[in-house]
């Protein structure tokens, strides 16, 4: 954390020294719409849609400090499939912070790192003060709006033309904001989040009903007691489920120059089954590890004999797929920890975690076919990072659980982004349809939209988009079916 004495404005960044500031994330500040966009192979005549995706984009050079993926303002990209023809467009979503920058010609926000904020003479009386919007996670539609997702903190609404719309607080019900990763339940079609904050209640839940409105206000977690990050959320039928890793908000050490974030292995990781009914949380420990991202979970029955105990849990298990860590990410290629497909079960009678490595792969990104969120699965889909730079990704493992196997396609010439799974029309089945990923070529300044079949994917690419500009590397994204 830098402090900067009173009255002082923070420097620009030195770009050359982020590497998220430079090479295949440089941010880039052009919006365009290209189209139609060269097809190399052949794309499914079934897709029909667009896909989306979020990411860090400074808009202008940071002052004080850049943190990835925490700064940085949010720009979405659009990939539409319409008939066989496919188009390209961006916009950065702007916030009021975003538009004040753009009418000064540089930034006046600083990163969070720095916790500087302009006052009214730079921002006049509206803004003076305030933390800037970072919208920059990931995108989601539900109950017919399109939301920009910030790390906990309201969204922001988008037209279908990508226009930004305003913040969106669920009619004033969630003005705290929500996750960057709240879950659509496929049966219901609710939407649950989470919001945790730096002041009490520093953990909540809430449902949104699928026609928007909300079903469940924000509800206290019990049992968190501190400031605690926590980026990602899993459901099952019967659960919220949210790992609570010892990663805390240190206020008073940041204000005195220490870090604002602060890993505190000795506490052990909690998991927390929030009963989706409202009744008391339901709380397991195990060892101290940090999750970024869940792909599934979903509720099971009896332990089997041996697995946390003889004989079977009287309340059944959940089992919880994610990526695990040691401790907190790291982009430096010497740090030798490790970040595994994991399954662990939770053996809610015994109040066992048993964790068990899928493969001893370097992974991240995990999904699945969105329309089995909350119930049983085979298939997760990661993409692996190469031995000699845990940055970039060159791989798509898409990994049998049950099977215990796993079929992968390695493209050493591309940076590949998070896979998005593209369901075939009409049939339920998640081992068909096509796995999708938008990837960035290192040999030249374009990028790749690529569909591979989900039952095959060690094939290869079935279709090849190519788009004529680089779209830097960002986080998350979804497909949308233009039938929905």
């Amino acid at each position: 954390m830098t402090l900067l004495p009173t009255g002082a404005h923070p420097v620009p960044v030195d770009v050359s020294l982020v590497p998220e500031l430079s090479g295949l994330f440089a941010p880039t500040t052009a919006e365009r719409d290209i189209g139609p966009l060269e097809v190399v192979g052949e794309l499914p005549p079934e897709l029909d849609g667009t896909y989306l995706r979020n990411g860090p984009n400074p808009r202008f050079t940071p002052i004080g400090s850049y943190t990835y993926p925490l700064d940085g303002d949010g720009m979405i990209h659009a990939v539409r499939i319409d008939d066989g023809r496919v188009s390209y467009s961006n916009r950065f979503v702007e916030t009021p912070a975003l538009r004040a920058e753009e009418r000064a010609g540089h930034a006046l926000w600083s990163g969070l790192m720095t916790m500087y904020r302009p006052d009214a003479t730079e921002v006049g009386a509206g803004l003076a003060g305030t933390r800037k919007d970072l919208p920059d996670i990931n995108v989601v539609r539900h109950a017919g709006r399109t939301l920009a997702l910030a790390e906990a903190a309201p969204p922001f609404a988008l037209s279908p033309e990508l226009a930004t719309l305003g913040r969106e607080t669920f009619g004033g019900a969630l003005p705290a904001g929500i996750t960057a990763h709240p879950k659509i339940d496929p049966r219901t079609g609710e939407l649950l989040v989470f919001c945790y904050g730096i002041e009490a209640p520093f953990l909540t839940w809430s449902v949104v009903g699928p026609d928007g409105t909300i079903r469940r206000t924000p509800t206290v977690v019990d049992g968190v007691e501190r400031p605690t990050m926590i980026h990602d959320m899993a459901i099952t039928d019967r659960f919220v489920v949210l790992v609570v890793a010892p990663y805390y908000f240190d206020i008073a050490a940041a204000m005195s120059g220490g870090s604002l974030l602060t890993w505190r292995p000795e506490d052990g990781t909690r998991i927390a089954l929030v009963p989706r009914d409202g009744s008391p949380t339901r709380w397991l420990a195990t060892d101290a590890f940090w999750c970024w991202h869940l792909a599934n979970a979903f509720d099971d029955g009896p332990a089997p004999g041996g697995a946390g105990g003889a004989g079977p849990g009287p309340d059944g298990a959940v089992v919880v797929d994610y990526v695990q860590w040691d401790r907190p990410g790291t982009d430096d290629p010497a740090d030798e920890q490790h970040a595994m497909l994991v399954r662990a079960r939770l053996d809610l009678g015994r109040g066992t975690v048993v964790r068990t490595p899928a493969h001893d792969r370097r992974v991240e990104f995990p999904r699945i076919d969105d329309r089995v969120l909350g119930r049983r699965h085979d298939r997760v889909a990661t993409i692996a990072t190469r031995p000699d730079d845990p940055q970039l990704a060159d791989t798509l493992v898409v990994t049998d659980l049950a099977g215990g196997h796993d079929a992968h396609w390695r493209a050493p010439e591309l940076a590949l982004g998070e896979p998005v799974h593209l369901p075939r029309p009409g049939d339920p089945d998640p081992g068909h349809g096509w796995w999708a990923t938008l990837a960035v070529d290192r040999r030249e300044d374009v990028s790749w939209f690529l569909v591979l079949p989900a039952d095959d994917p060690a094939a290869g690419p079935v279709a090849r988009v190519r788009i004529p500009v680089r779209v830097p590397l960002g986080l998350h994204g979804v497909w949308l079916p233009s039938n929905r």
